[in-house]
Formats: C-alpha cells, structure tokens, sequence
C-alpha cells in the first residue's frame, strides 16, 4: 500500500507526460476518460464505461490512496492522482465521471467544465440550492458544445419510450398522483450502507482536508469518511440515493417541474449505529401546476413493497419497477379496453453509452441533461430540508430558494 506522500511525489513525473489534445472527436474517436472518485460507485461506472466501445481510462483522482491502487486492476496504464486538478490539467482526457460524496459534486462539477471537459455526473446531481445553481453557472460558461450527462440510469430505459406510449390522454385521462415505493431489507446485524473501517485508513493515507471540501470542520474520523452516507454534513440519505431515479424517471417523462411544496417525515427506527439519516421516510410533493401530488415512501426493516412507482389517471394507471412497465385501465371510464405491457428492451450500458455519443457528437443530446437533474436535486433538497427543519417548505421560483 503506498502512502499519501508517495503519491504526492509523483505527480510531477505524471504531469511532464501530459499531452496537448482536442476535445472534439469524430464518431469512431477513442475517448479518453478520467475519474474522480472511484469509491464503489465511481468503479461501477467505469468498468461500464470500458464496457463500451473505444474508450480508453487515462487517469483517476481519489482521496484514499487504496482507491487508487484498486483503479489499476481496470486500467492499468492510468495516471492517478490525489488531487483531482492535476487530472484536470492533462488535455489528453477528453471527459470526466465523477462519482465523489454529494456534497463534493459542485466542486468537482464546475472545475472540470472549466477545464474543457465533458461531464458525466453522478446523481444526485447537487447537493443543495446554492451548488446547484454555482453547476448551472458553469454549464452555461462551459457553452452548449460540452456534454453533460447527470447519472439517473433509468432515464436511459427502454422503459421511457414504454412510458410515453402509455401516457397519452385517451389512455391515461388526468394524472393526479404517483405513489412510489421504494423498500429493502438486510440480514440482522448487516446495517444498509455499512462499511467496514480498514487499518490503512489514516490520515496518512486519505487527504481529511479534500474530503471535506466545503463541509463543517471535523478531526479526522475513518469512520465519517467511508460511511459518508450516514451524515448530514456530506449526504442526503436514501433520498439522494434512491428517490432522485424514481422522481427523475417520471420528472422526465412527464415534464414536471419542481415542486411547489414538500414535507418529508420519517425518523431513525430501525438502525441505532451513529447514523444522522432516517432509515424509514415519507415524501409528499405537490406538483401544483401540474395539479398533482407524487408521494414517495421508503424503508430498510422490509422489502415487501420493494421498489414501484404507479402514475394514477381516472382512465388509467401506469405500475414501474426497475424490470418493467405496464398499462392497467380503469374499467369505470375504459370498460372494453386491454392491459398492455412495455415491450422495449432496456439495453446495458445504455446511459453511458449515451453519454459516450454526446461526447463524439455535439449535435446528440443526452437522456439526462442538466436541466432534468437540476429539477430532479431541487426536490431531493427540499425533502431534505422539510425533515430537517420539522415543516412543509415551499419553492419560491422567482428567488429559486426554498422557504
């Protein structure tokens, strides 16, 4: 395992073998990738990336010294670095996923815009009002010849073509509401999200000061680090998590907008291992202009429910899991019609490989762009906000904050 201090000493050999390149490419072009974050997720989507043809990683950014080492094993010829800027200065790599803590996102997002890059972010896309607002800044500085690709998968589905077969007046009538499940359970003793602490996790080893970015100081704690999801001061518990694919996928297909107003309730049953975030959660959001509400709940201790949406019309309703998509009508006002069943295949790799066209082609647009995620983590906010502060909070659209 190789300390913090030898890494920092080589990043000067690695930047003298940087080299000068353009980012446009043509449609065969190998593209050539960085990372900045390659914790369990950030692997995920890089070993997806490789996946897809012609691309090519040439370099990763961590904290932790480990994740570094752990990237060889998918790209051995990678230059890694613990300070993600140096990755940014090599104009070899033509695009960047980024797959840090939450809280992190904004910084990482607009410096790579900055720096010439195109951009696949990992959800939830910001943090809170003000990083969202500080990536858009930087989306439009960045020009519309960048891709930005924000990392709601499901918005990549086959099911979204299902979905908006379905969803034409005749079939489906007014919508009012979409009530979404999204349930799981571990074995006892097995807490969702726990990581174990390793004995190379030190401060020798992960950059504390990097990691906190621009979160509330705190000493050194392995713990904080590796089990983020659990604090407020970096995460936004299982509604950043799992919320933002279920509200992204319908914010999409369905064009909403945000929220007028959000309560979130819910509290800390099941779990009593130091974490901040609830373990069981109910959202409500009301969609005023689209005079409907979409009501969200969740838990750990049962997965029953498991994962669903159902989008409900008075001439038909709409069920989703992660697997597949149906139309049931209602037979009060659709006497002799069919149930149907989605037919479009959800192709692997499907978003990234989407993300990868954009990159080569400017004129491709990507399924997730900046505006649906900026919708998508607004929302996310606010539920965090209604559960933190106790109260419904609203969306004050013309100072875009949340009071």
């Amino acid at each position: 395992m190789q300390s913090r201090r030898n890494f920092i000493g080589k990043v000067a050999s690695s930047l003298a073998g940087t080299l000068a390149a353009s980012n446009v490419l043509g449609a065969n072009d190998r593209v050539r990738l960085g990372i900045i974050g390659h914790g369990a997720r950030g692997s995920e989507i890089l070993r997806e990336a490789l996946s897809c043809a012609n691309v090519q990683c040439a370099g990763a950014a961590d904290v932790y010294t480990r994740r570094l080492e752990e990237v060889k094993t998918v790209a051995a010829d990678a230059k890694t670095y613990l300070d993600y800027r140096y990755l940014l200065d090599d104009k070899s790599i033509d695009a960047v996923l980024i797959a840090t803590p939450q809280h992190l996102h904004a910084e990482h997002f607009a410096a790579a815009l900055a720096s010439g890059k195109h951009v696949y972010q990992e959800k939830t896309m910001a943090f809170t009002v003000a990083h969202a607002k500080k990536m858009r800044a930087a989306v439009e500085a960045a020009g519309p010849g960048r891709a930005v690709q924000i990392g709601h998968q499901w918005t990549s589905y086959g099911h979204v073509a299902d979905a908006a077969s379905f969803l034409r007046p005749e079939l489906m009538g007014k919508v009012t509401s979409i009530e979404a499940h999204m349930y799981r359970n571990t074995p006892h003793g097995k807490p969702q999200w726990a990581r174990p602490v390793y004995p190379d996790m030190t401060p020798e080893n992960i950059v504390w000061k990097s990691f906190l970015g621009d979160a509330p100081p705190h000493p050194f704690d392995a713990n904080r680090y590796i089990n983020w999801r659990f604090f407020w001061d970096y995460s936004g518990g299982n509604v950043y998590e799992n919320m933002c694919h279920q509200i992204a996928f319908w914010y999409k297909t369905m064009g909403l907008k945000i929220p007028a107003e959000v309560t979130m309730t819910g509290g800390l049953f099941l779990w009593k291992d130091g974490r901040e975030v609830p373990d069981t959660m109910n959202v409500s959001m009301l969609h005023e202009d689209e005079q409907m509400m979409f009501n969200w709940t969740s838990g750990f201790g049962n997965d029953e429910l498991n994962v669903t949406e159902t989008a409900l019309g008075d001439n038909g309703s709409i069920r989703h899991t992660p697997q597949s998509i149906a139309y049931a009508p209602q037979k009060v006002n659709r006497k002799d019609a069919n149930e149907m069943v989605g037919t479009t295949r959800n192709a692997r790799a499907a978003h990234m490989q989407n993300f990868l066209d954009c990159v080569r082609d400017p004129a491709r647009k990507p399924n997730c762009p900046f505006d649906l995620g900026f919708r998508v983590a607004i929302a996310c906010r606010m539920a965090v906000e209604s559960y933190r502060q106790r109260r419904t909070v609203r969306w004050d659209a013309a100072a875009e904050e949340i009071v």
